[in-house]
């Protein structure tokens, strides 16, 4: 009687350690699934993180100009940029992207897509935030995608081919909205939009216009 209960109590014993790797096993999977369910994506899989990571590199990459070039300002303008990282990063975080991701702005065609000449300006009818009929000027920057440079303020772009003052007007084909701005800055790219300018044109959800008209009208 006495081994029978022995044996008994080791076999309870062995089903109890076997149960508990079955859980801890599953228990794994769950948080192993859980885990890449939630994993960060890149730019390459999300639009939103494409946008946000090319405002980060046309960011980075005025830094790094300012810096192998400095001149009396160029402190003040990286204390600027530098903000505009830390809060581009933030976007990144919320959105559900990879934090610290850049890409630089680049005109090179995405998987999957042919690459498409820019459509005049008036084949695209505009509606203009700024009321009366949108005026057209010379067309620039062809192929160029448009993303925001992270600034506050008033509506305004900055730009690594035009001077402080230029007016530029951007129509987003994909919505047919345009926004006229004036340059106020110098960046990496043809034309950045500060937030409130690319609030004006953005499709909900997107940091990123693949297809742009940019048009020199002042």
């Amino acid at each position: 009687m006495s081994r029978r209960r022995t044996l008994g109590t080791k076999k309870k014993i062995a089903l109890l350690v076997s149960a508990a790797t079955v859980a801890g096993g599953g228990a794994f999977v769950m948080a192993s699934t859980s885990n890449a369910a939630q994993a960060p994506k890149s730019a390459a899989e999300s639009a939103v993180c494409q946008g946000l990571a090319t405002a980060l590199g046309n960011n980075q990459k005025f830094i790094a100009d300012q810096r192998a070039n400095p001149d009396a300002q160029s402190e003040a303008r990286i204390a600027n940029r530098e903000a505009v990282v830390a809060e581009i990063k933030r976007k990144q975080e919320a959105s559900g992207c990879v934090v610290g991701e850049s890409a630089q702005d680049s005109q090179a065609t995405q998987p999957g897509q042919s690459a498409q000449p820019a459509q005049p300006a008036q084949s695209a009818p505009a509606a203009n935030p700024g009321g009366g009929a949108a005026a057209s000027g010379q067309q620039v920057c062809n192929g160029s995608t448009v993303t925001l440079s992270g600034e506050g303020g008033a509506p305004a772009a900055s730009s690594n081919q035009f001077p402080a003052g230029t007016k530029l007007k951007v129509t987003n084909l994909d919505n047919n909205k345009s926004t006229t701005v004036e340059v106020t800055s110098v960046s990496g790219s043809c034309v950045l939009l500060n937030n409130a300018a690319f609030e004006q044109v953005r499709e909900p959800g997107k940091f990123l216009i693949r297809r742009a008209v940019i048009e020199k009208v002042g």
